[in-house]
């Protein structure tokens, strides 16, 4: 088949939809994937065919209004803020995929991609089979990965369809411009397009473990639960020869690292982490991007990396801190050692808090709320904790055991039949 991947947002939004696609290259399909030009070089590294989505998402995403709401934590303001954003972009999108989905016979989208897959499926009358590294299908098992506040059980499936309209409302000028304007089709339903004949029937795939999400029992059965979609890191990536020395200089040390969610504060974030791990005595591999905060700041226990494959780094660590994105997340899980997540916004505090209800990790610490004192407690239950490591040990076996990848494929060839 001639399979059409979009995918848009930050390189975390991206890399499943590379490693994905890399699996149905491999089983004989021909792959292009839609995203950003910042991502061509991860894409054509993969030997995937790169099209381009116009736009800079990740100068939206570093601008100074987004990192004050990325801080704030809202995520209405946030939806609001990247909603406005798509809609300028809208009519590019739509005019690059239209090209990008000329005489294929799938196309395959997300959350960052869907509305728009749908849109162009509807145009060219293409299956779309959506595919999903966060739960996005309704059920009463728990409540909406995006959910910007708590809710009762009661409300979980509830909670799905306010997530999905959220995201919906905001999206649908973009969508409705881009139908209008640039693909000549009718608008999609006010209450959106989750029911088009485009994706009905057709799989529904989720890019993570069964042993950390059990898939629901009240499901439909197209949604399936694969197993991760890792992409795995470059052979001929090698580790700076500092960094190796450091790991063998001493016992396996902390990772920390918040990706662009410290761009606010850098050097009030960075004096926060190093007081919090002097106070427990640990060693860590601190990730750059702490602004202000230079290698020689720091005390001998301390290690700055400007940039690592965490299949190869997180697996020597004690325990991993960072802010709880999917991908980063699935890592850590797969590296077989405690995670301390410290949330920001969107599905961060959702794995956070079920990383904890696994017992693979302490609480989650949502960003505001953290300190020193209640970092500190977290890294010392982290590498204290035997039964939490041996639970955290357990569950990173059981993922390295799988193949999400392979069971994705296998799912979709079964559309050739």
């Amino acid at each position: 088949m001639r399979i059409v991947i979009i995918a848009l947002g930050s390189r975390g939004d991206v890399q499943p939809y590379v490693a994905l696609g890399k699996g149905l290259l491999a089983a004989g399909h021909e792959v292009r994937l839609m995203t950003h030009d910042a991502f061509e070089p991860l894409v054509t590294a993969h030997g995937l065919e790169f099209w381009i989505a116009r736009g800079n998402v990740q100068a939206v995403a570093e601008s100074d209004e987004m990192q004050a709401l990325l801080e704030k934590g809202n995520f209405l303001a946030i939806n609001a803020y990247t909603a406005k954003a798509a809609q300028k972009a809208a009519l590019e999108w739509a005019e690059d995929g239209l090209v990008a989905c000329e005489g294929a016979d799938l196309i395959i989208a997300g959350l960052g991609g869907f509305f728009m897959g749908l849109s162009l499926a509807e145009k060219l009358n293409l299956p779309v089979v959506q595919a999903y590294y966060v739960p996005f299908t309704p059920t009463s098992a728990f409540a909406g990965a995006l959910l910007p506040r708590p809710v009762p059980s009661w409300l979980n499936r509830l909670s799905h369809h306010v997530t999905r309209q959220i995201m919906w409302q905001g999206s649908r000028k973009a969508d409705n411009l881009a139908r209008q304007q640039q693909l000549g089709v009718a608008n999609a339903p006010f209450f959106g397009p989750f029911h088009a004949k485009q994706s009905r029937g057709l799989p529904i795939l989720y890019g993570f473990s069964p042993a950390v999400i059990a898939p629901p029992a009240d499901w439909p059965p197209e949604a399936q639960v694969t197993g991760y979609w890792f992409l795995e890191a470059e052979e001929r990536w090698t580790p700076p020869p500092a960094l190796v020395d450091f790991l063998a200089d001493g016992p396996p040390p902390v990772y920390v690292g918040f990706g662009s969610m410290t761009n606010r504060k850098p050097e009030e974030t960075a004096a926060l982490v190093t007081a919090a791990l002097a106070k427990t005595g640990q060693r860590a591999v601190l990730m750059s991007g702490w602004g202000g905060l230079q290698a020689t700041d720091l005390p001998e226990t301390i290690f700055m990396l400007e940039a690592a494959p965490h299949a190869w780094l997180f697996p020597r660590m004690a325990a991993v801190v960072h802010h709880g994105g999917a991908g980063t997340t699935a890592a850590g899980l797969r590296a077989a050692v405690p995670s301390i997540i410290i949330p920001f916004f969107a599905d961060q505090p959702f794995w956070g808090n079920r990383v904890a209800q696994l017992g693979v990790g302490p609480q989650p610490i949502p960003r505001k709320q953290l300190t020193v004192d209640r970092l500190a407690a977290a890294i010392e239950t982290a590498v204290t904790d035997q039964p939490m490591r041996q639970r955290a040990a357990d569950l990173g076996r059981k993922i390295q055991a799988e193949d999400g990848i392979a069971q994705a494929v296998a799912i979709v060839q079964k559309l050739e039949q």
